[in-house]
């Protein structure tokens, strides 16, 4: 089933299953700010109850390392938190240089003499399609660290983003057998070909939102182009990858292919950024980061280098559109994964003509967005990542009230304990504020009005980013204007948040270099060589 159809009917039954009582709330749109609490939830007494406990059991907390769970050469662990209540999970190895110099021996030992890039593709293939088979029988599991760890509904990791990894793992098990290169007709008599060649040791930096489709992003087209990988993972959220990975080596991937380092950015991350026996470097998270990978990959080796980076997507309301069918789906753009999505539907651009109605229904949806603990049934918001994202969320906030924005609800913490932030809806929005500029990652909604295609297009890329946009229109032509003016790497047209493992994804700009999914990422693990031969005597040329 494709992840898109999954995506909306969860969303369907998160929204049936809301409450739709508005006589709880009681705040105007024009309410004072702050003082006291700004709207009713009438989920908030979830937030507080005993959350529920997880039934799975946190098996792997060590590093891996050519084939084996290993401790960190310093012994240190860190603590991974339940962004629930901020109580601790488990204590995990705490990876640094030295981890990433054992983890990159053992990557380039199994790439150099290691049987991965000289076994047969099809090899390659069954063993990459037998590991998502033992994904998809450990789904449940796998979705209860996800959810556990990084604080996102249980039924979005199990019914969604799980089943997604699987279909990303089986697709890239399916380009294994497909990678070619060509025959080339040349001046005079040679034979000419190409070879597409695997890379060699990829670092892979994945983040904390999205935790096991990056995996799957980063790691699927690598392995099936015959790579080896050192991968580290989000600080916050180390659990799901190592018990994914195991499940790889159960399936028959060798020893040193896939090795798995947990830590923090400035040691590990930068030591594998940097590391002189790395060949190609992949990385998604913030542009300020990216920048810093792309130096350190310069500085050392000159390795290569993909990102994907930031966003501030436009999400463009036109005059023709159904209202309510607008507010749903720009809802969805920017509410979904608590906001936290690079490419979210962060400036809602509305037509003057529908903008009054549009931001009193995106208000009402707002305040009846179920939010709480995200292991029980029918929640759609569950808490933020962690404390540091939870005070910069609430700091955007107060900057967009102080300079003039409108709160029409939200704005406050949700509940007593634990990272959960209220569903947050700005109107009377402009572009120079920072709520419009910079990129929140978290539920807050800013509602901008716009008179015309050609103003919207010129604000909605007056922007550092580029990664993705949203259109709503029943207007062939201008739909065909936007998606063609609109300079980004992404733009879904009446639809929103829709991903397939052939679709590629990255952005324009600042958002980042080169694509993830789809034939492009293959691209970016494999090197092309020429190969030139003199003919004697051809029959043709």
């Amino acid at each position: 089933m494709a992840s898109s159809i999954k995506i909306s009917r969860l969303i369907s039954r998160s929204i049936s299953s809301a409450s739709s009582s508005t006589s709880l709330f009681s705040r105007g749109r024009n309410g004072g700010y702050p003082g006291g609490l700004l709207a009713k939830y009438s989920t908030a007494a979830v937030v507080d109850e005993q959350p529920i406990k997880p039934s799975v059991q946190v098996e792997h907390t060590q590093l891996l390392i050519d084939g084996k769970f290993v401790d960190a050469a310093s012994g240190k662990t860190f603590p991974t938190l339940d962004p629930r209540t901020g109580e601790v999970i488990a204590h995990v190895a705490e990876g640094h240089s030295e981890d990433i110099d054992r983890a990159v021996a053992a990557a380039r030992k199994a790439f150099d003499f290691g049987p991965w890039p000289r076994m047969t593709a099809y090899e390659r293939q069954k063993i990459m399609l037998r590991a998502a088979d033992l994904i998809e029988k450990h789904n449940d599991d796998i979705a209860a660290l996800e959810t556990w760890d990084n604080g996102k509904p249980y039924e979005q990791s199990r019914q969604v983003e799980i089943p997604m990894l699987v279909r990303l793992i089986r697709y890239y098990a399916g380009w294994a057998d497909k990678i070619h290169g060509l025959t080339v007709p040349a001046d005079g008599s040679y034979h000419v070909q190409t070879l597409h060649e695997p890379i060699g040791v990829a670092g892979q930096i994945i983040p904390w939102n999205f935790p096991l489709l990056m995996f799957g992003w980063k790691v699927g087209p690598a392995l099936a182009c015959g790579n080896t990988v050192v991968l580290k993972t989000a600080e916050q959220t180390p659990l799901s990858a190592l018990y994914t990975t195991r499940l790889f080596h159960e399936a028959g991937l060798p020893p040193g292919v896939l090795n798995i380092v947990s830590g923090f950015g400035p040691t590990a991350g930068a030591a594998l950024a940097s590391h002189m026996d790395v060949d190609k470097v992949a990385f998604t998270g913030s542009t300020a980061t990216g920048k810093v990978i792309l130096q350190l990959a310069a500085q050392s080796n000159l390795k290569q280098v993909t990102l994907e980076l930031g966003g501030k997507s436009p999400f463009i309301v036109c005059e023709d559109a159904d209202v309510d069918q607008a507010v749903e789906l720009a809802h969805f753009a920017l509410f979904f994964n608590q906001g936290q999505c690079c490419c979210a539907g962060s400036r809602t651009f509305v037509h003057e003509r529908v903008y009054d109605e549009f931001v009193e229904k995106a208000k009402i949806r707002a305040l009846n967005r179920s939010v709480g603990d995200p292991f029980k049934s029918g929640i759609e918001q569950g808490p933020q990542i962690d404390a540091k994202q939870f005070e910069k969320i609430l700091r955007y906030i107060r900057s967009g009230v102080e300079t003039g924005a409108t709160l029409e609800t939200g704005g406050e913490r949700h509940g007593s304990k634990g990272f959960y932030v209220q569903p947050t809806v700005f109107s009377n929005v402009q572009d120079d504020m920072l709520i419009a500029k910079e990129e929140i990652f978290g539920p807050v909604q800013s509602i901008l009005k716009f008179k015309n295609i050609e103003e919207v297009i010129q604000r909605a890329n007056n922007s550092n980013y580029g990664l993705a946009a949203g259109i709503f229109t029943e207007n062939l032509n201008t739909a065909n204007t936007l998606t063609r003016a609109l300079k980004v790497g992404t733009v879904w047209v009446n639809c929103f948040n829709t991903y397939d493992a052939a679709i590629p994804f990255g952005g324009y700009k600042m958002s980042g270099q080169g694509r993830e999914k789809g034939e492009y990422s293959i691209k970016n693990y494999l090197n092309v060589k020429a190969v030139v031969t003199p003919l004697k005597n051809p029959a043709w040329l």
